[in-house]
This record gives C-alpha cells, structure tokens and sequence, in this order.
C-alpha cells in the first residue's frame, strides 16, 4: 500500500474516530441550577439547601467516604503508637562502649558553665573548718613547768 492510500482511507474514518473519542471524554458533570430546580419541591424553605444537596451528588465534589476503604484499629495499637520509646537500651549500650574519659580540667569548665547565675543554681561552698589553736608545748611539759615554777600541781592544791 502506499502512503496516499493510508492517508486517503484515515480522512474517510477520522470523522467516526473523533465522534467516539468525544463520548468517551463525556463525563456526569453537576447538574446546573436549573435542571436541579424541577426536582425541588414547591414548597419555600429550604430550597437552596436542597439545590446544593442535589448538585452536590454527582461531579467530582462526590464523597469518597466509605466503610471498604476505612481500616479498623485497635485501641491497643493506638496506645503502642503514641507512647514514647524508651531509648534507656540505646543509651546504656553507648555509654558502656565508650572508652574515652574527659579530663577534670574539661568538666570543671562545663559544670562551671552550666552553673545559672541564680543563687539556686550555685553549689554551697564548702565551710572552713576553724582550727583548733594547737599548743608548742605537749600537756606532759605544762605539768613539768607547774611542778618547778610552783613546786607542784595546781590541781593537788584544790
């Protein structure tokens, strides 16, 4: 066959082909304000309501909303899935496997750092111990200086 045939037989059948792609394209659009109003009652109230009910069935608008499609959940499950994991497991292995300490210079600069400026947030400073006033002389050389000087104990005397 030659080209000219095929063209010449494609014009013959090109007008059937088109009519029945445009069926096919024609979908159930909404029905306007008008075709709707001869399904509405008579009656006053309401109208509107009822032309938007009745538009509103056919079209794209359409609810999809339905039980086959819905999936059923266990409350169980929802609470599964809203509870927070606990990452104690996760934590605990990480910390175990590291071997590397920090240096006493370095965590003191971070517990410094993290310190607040409020009274609340500061550590109690140690308290000094006030020392005792230590004697030079044992309590054996004040018994030995009473006994010479006084010639004996002042204790014996009372």
């Amino acid at each position: 066959m030659s080209a000219s045939l095929i063209r010449r037989g494609l014009e013959l059948l090109s007008d059937d082909i088109k009519d029945s792609s445009r069926e096919k394209k024609k979908k159930k659009q909404t029905p306007s304000s008008a075709t709707v109003m001869d399904l509405i009652s008579t009656k006053r109230q309401g109208v509107t309501k009822q032309v938007k009910r009745l538009q509103g069935r056919l079209g794209p608008g359409k609810s999809k909303a339905t039980v086959k499609d819905k999936r059923i959940r266990s409350a169980v499950e929802d609470f599964r899935k809203n509870q927070p994991k606990s990452q104690l497991s996760a934590n605990l292995k990480y910390f175990l496997e590291s071997t590397v300490k920090a240096e006493a210079l370095d965590t003191t600069k971070i517990l410094r750092h993290s310190r607040g400026r409020q009274s609340r947030n500061r550590p109690n400073e140690p308290v000094k111990k006030s020392r005792e006033p230590q004697s030079l002389f044992t309590e054996e050389e004040f018994v030995q200086f009473q006994r010479e000087y006084f010639g004996r104990t002042v204790e014996e005397k009372k």
